[in-house]
């Protein structure tokens, strides 16, 4: 068990070694300085009753250890088909990302951990939440603060954006619409789903891309079950480390950015704190189309700890020719915003991945291949205890792959092997093997 051991225990600089406990209270000692302050506001004006929020600022990394340093969780869910997945995902998601979590990780590999540790999250939310039967399904874009790094997650078309000092706009997140993502409606239509529009009498075609059967006009959710299992909970996620001079968050759902692009947002609230920050957003989104769809917004501002005010406008001088686009009220350039992302030095790129296949995205772990201390493996998905000879390798299964590996961890119990073949249109959705 030396993997075990080793996760209990770090090595000291002259060859000891030092127990987690003792790195854990360094960790905090060294973070008391360093770690940024957290403030944050939320507003929103209700249209359908779907759209539902988390803010919780004092999430411990160990759960029930007080002493253990803490993270802020951030979330916005939009429902659709009524409120049910919204308010599921809402109240369990947190934990399921939290018990995909490796125990006995200091926090930079606690940090490395996490985006694997969303996308099980995720699917096990929306495996939970379609087993009950109802067929609402909700967007998510859910947002972690630990100190200068952030993680974001999200499916569907909520969106976080991040306005860095200096006045540069960048999207965190991807829009998962069919009619703005090419990638994904390929994605859906090579997995059994069929793409159009909708048809009315005479044959004409209205309204935007839709999947079908369903109608669901996005390509990832959480449940949805009447859609498809091609319509999948699996998260495009990113990870950045802000410098010390911080920045601001941005998370709302499509009321607000239907309403007012990503840039103009950023800077019709710059020099507001948080609170009135997210109640101008709504303001400016009811303003310019009226109160159309559910409006929520979140503002999360990540400050030094020697300059507790919201952060400050940036120089006003603008290049013209940006304002003017700035100030057009179409599509929101997304793809644009990302691309700055990798531009501004004063943010660091930890992690981004978008694919839906779970080969990819739980990948190989040595720690998810070690037997237990009771002797089982565990799902990586779902946390289960398993039997050696239950596990099946999430890589298994693609034989004429060269990189397929189904001796390898981690593993799937029976039941999301077959969600992650139903995802991936290698069985009909709802279809069970025994």
């Amino acid at each position: 068990m030396a993997g075990g051991e080793g996760d209990r225990r770090r090595r000291h600089h002259d060859g000891g070694l030092v127990p987690l406990a003792a790195l854990i209270s360094r960790e905090l000692k060294s973070e008391k300085i360093e770690r940024p302050l957290v403030r944050y506001g939320c507003a929103a004006q209700s249209k359908k009753g779907e759209d539902y929020f988390l803010m919780r600022p004092d999430c411990q990394r160990i759960p029930g250890n007080p002493s253990s340093s803490t993270f802020s969780v951030f979330a916005i869910f939009d429902g659709h088909n009524g409120n049910a997945a919204a308010i599921f995902s809402r109240d369990h998601l947190l934990n399921h990302v939290m018990g995909a979590m490796p125990r006995g990780l200091s926090r930079d590999e606690w940090l490395h951990a996490l985006p694997r540790a969303l996308v099980a999250g995720f699917v096990k939310t929306d495996k939970e939440f379609q087993s009950k039967g109802q067929t609402s399904g909700t967007t998510v874009t859910f947002v972690i603060v630990d100190g200068w790094t952030v993680t974001v997650a999200s499916v569907g078309d909520s969106r976080c954006i991040l306005d860095s000092q200096g006045g540069e706009v960048s999207l965190l997140t991807v829009d998962h619409r069919l009619e703005e993502n090419a990638e994904e409606r390929e994605r859906v239509t090579a997995s059994g789903g069929e793409v159009g529009r909708l048809s009315i009498v005479g044959g004409a075609e209205i309204g935007p891309l839709r999947c079908w059967p369903g109608g669901l006009c996005l390509s990832r959710s959480i449940g949805d079950m009447d859609v498809g299992e091609f319509i999948v909970p699996v998260p495009y996620v990113k990870q950045v480390k802000l410098s010390n001079a911080g920045g601001r968050l941005i998370i709302a759902s499509d009321g607000i950015w239907d309403a007012i692009p990503s840039e103009f947002a950023a800077k019709s609230c710059r020099g507001l704190p948080a609170e009135l920050a997210a109640k101008q957003l709504v303001k400016e989104a009811l303003k310019s189309r009226g109160l159309k769809d559910d409006t929520t917004c979140i503002v999360v501002d990540i400050i030094p700890p020697d300059q507790p005010a919201p952060p400050p406008s940036p120089p006003k001088k603008k290049n013209k020719f940006k304002s003017l686009i700035f100030r057009k009220k179409s599509q929101d350039s997304a793809s644009k915003l990302a691309k700055k992302l990798s531009a501004v030095g004063i943010v660091e790129e930890l992690f981004e991945e978008g694919s839906a296949m779970l080969a990819e995205r739980l990948g190989s772990d040595t720690r998810a291949g070690q037997t237990t201390t009771s002797g089982l493996f565990m799902c990586a998905i779902c946390q289960v205890d398993l039997a050696p000879s239950e596990g099946i390798s999430v890589h298994a299964g693609s034989i004429f792959s060269t990189s397929s590996k189904p001796w390898q961890g981690p593993f799937l119990c029976v039941d999301c092997r077959n969600k992650k073949d139903a995802m991936e249109g290698k069985r009909p959705s709802g279809v069970k093997v025994i």
